[in-house]
């Protein structure tokens, strides 16, 4: 069933799970995503990043609500990390159920400015809007847009962000960054500053940058209430280096030969995730 991220992450922030959401733009990926949530009865939240749909087109995202409508299980398309109002207006025009406007750069006032007229535009189409507060770290230039300086996120801050926009996610800053560590670098998450925004924000809380991490402190940041966390990099680690390893055979050319392993390899990832997120199963919630 398709539905929006309020809807979805409302049972989520009630029953204390997290649900994913796996940044794609590839037709193999959603598919393989898809089955495993299926077949685990997993509610999911499929993202697509405004480079990633420059890339794909409308009749991706197409295809993506075809699919939702018909699964059964609960699905949001959500458009990530974009401060570009002509991209989020686009979105909702294309069928996205969510969209995230990134003030997260912008001075404080502004960011609310900027959350307020993107709820404006996208409520009345029934399209949850996601905000962020603080900054993400960028490990590489491969991955999505991050700060230099990861900025945590103030908890008095977020209360007043929150009243202030009417946004029904909000997107923290606890010390992840997007994209896959460098060796040595190992992020201490500030769960301590998540605690103190929790028992202050009672909307739905975000975790940005969750690939990479280590599973102990994303499971304890689920348990104490990041109800939506996003998974980019890890899935499509997993998918490309098994097509690597598939195409040291040089003979193969057709993609049903190719890509069914990498998608199990994904997939091996995807439920990982799905299990530590607690999210296995609670499709029943809905």
């Amino acid at each position: 069933m398709l539905m929006n991220m309020k809807n979805l992450l409302k049972v989520a922030n009630e029953h204390n799970f997290a649900v994913p959401a796996f940044n794609i733009s590839d037709h193999s990926m959603f598919i393989g995503i898809m089955d495993s949530c299926e077949k685990t009865n997993s509610p999911v939240i499929i993202e697509i990043h405004p480079d990633e749909l420059d890339f794909t087109g409308p009749d991706f995202v197409e295809a993506i609500t075809k699919r939702a409508y018909k699964s059964s299980v609960p699905v949001c398309i959500h458009l990530d990390h974009c401060a570009d109002f002509g991209k989020i207006i686009y979105a909702i025009q294309t069928g996205f159920t969510s969209v995230m406007f990134d003030g997260s750069c912008l001075p404080f006032e502004e960011n609310i400015g900027g959350a307020k007229r993107a709820v404006e535009i996208a409520h009345p189409a029934n399209v949850s809007v996601e905000a962020e507060l603080g900054t993400i770290g960028s490990t590489d230039s491969q991955a999505e847009a991050g700060a230099e300086k990861i900025i945590y996120t103030n908890p008095e801050d977020a209360v007043a962000f929150v009243e202030a926009t009417g946004v029904d996610t909000l997107a923290i800053a606890i010390g992840t960054s997007h994209g896959l560590y460098p060796a040595g670098l190992k992020p201490k998450l500030r769960l301590d500053i998540l605690k103190e925004i929790k028992k202050k924000v009672h909307i739905p809380l975000v975790l940005h940058g969750g690939s990479n991490n280590s599973d102990e402190e994303i499971g304890q940041s689920v348990t104490l209430g990041i109800s939506k966390i996003n998974i980019s990099s890890d899935v499509k680690v997993a998918y490309y280096e098994k097509m690597r390893e598939v195409l040291m055979d040089t003979t193969l050319r057709e993609p049903n030969m190719i890509q069914p392993p990498c998608i199990e390899a994904m997939q091996e990832v995807v439920e990982h995730k799905l299990e530590l997120f607690q999210t296995i199963s609670k499709a029943n919630l809905y």
